[in-house]
């Protein structure tokens, strides 16, 4: 709860993310000791048994950050899942379809989360070396800023973009470079979150669980600030009294 912001917010993130960097790769220290037993088959086994070349592991501490590369997105989803609930408070319509087990469309839902909901409204990187775009000139070493909130939200790739409809992509799945909630290009290649997948379908499986929930949402700040990365409803998404069915 830190990346692209300015100030303490910042500072705490990166001291956060540093000492998890410390805990993890003394954690795989001990699983490669054996004084800690890593379940079979887990991230942590994996991680902690990977060969990069023939002449063994992977550094303690480049472990440890490929760990964290699985963990972070994983509770980043967190994000999307308060979103989620945005969303089935906002239009409560939605709810019956999902309890339903409609795979297809727990799917379209996840997606229409994802664009309609500004996880990061935009994201910013330096040049590496001149450029042009378009017949713009992009010198090296300028700032370029990718508006994910606009282009999710451009009415020449979305139909009534500031509606939330889900359907929208039972007619179309999304295409590669509309939808950018997570960047844009091959994952492989480009600037594009490896875990978007993962994403989806944490999000198509939550979003099922919190539909068939019964729960009451209190009087609350729903508003979802636009200058704030990563953005959420200001009073994050509280809710009482819930009721597994």
């Amino acid at each position: 709860d830190g990346f692209a912001t300015p100030g303490p917010r910042h500072l705490r993130a990166r001291r956060a993310r540093s000492r998890q960097e410390t805990r993890m790769a003394r954690l795989i220290e001990e699983v490669r000791s054996e004084a800690v037993a890593a379940p079979k088959g887990s991230v942590l086994e994996r991680v902690s048994r990977h060969r990069d070349t023939p002449d063994g592991p992977l550094d303690a501490r480049t472990a440890a950050v490929e760990l964290l590369n699985v963990l972070r997105p994983t509770a980043a989803v967190s994000w999307f899942v308060a979103f989620s609930a945005h969303a089935l408070h906002r239009w409560p319509a939605h709810r019956e379809r999902l309890r339903a087990g409609d795979g297809a469309f727990a799917t379209a839902f996840a997606h229409e989360v994802r664009r309609f909901y500004p996880f990061a409204p935009f994201l910013g990187g330096r040049t590496v070396t001149e450029l042009t775009w378009h017949g713009e000139s992009v010198p090296s070493g300028g700032i370029l800023l990718l508006d994910v909130y606009g282009q999710n939200h451009d009415e020449e790739l979305w139909t009534d973009p500031y509606a939330f409809r889900p359907e929208r992509f039972l007619d179309r799945p999304p295409e590669r470079d509309d939808l950018i909630p997570q960047g844009g290009g091959d994952p492989d290649t480009g600037h594009r979150c490896p875990g978007e997948r993962i994403t989806v379908g944490l999000l198509e499986a939550l979003a099922v669980r919190l539909a068939r929930l019964e729960y009451t949402v209190p009087e609350q700040d729903l508003r979802i600030p636009l200058h704030r990365i990563p953005t959420r409803p200001r009073s994050g998404f509280a809710v009482t009294g819930v009721r597994a069915p």
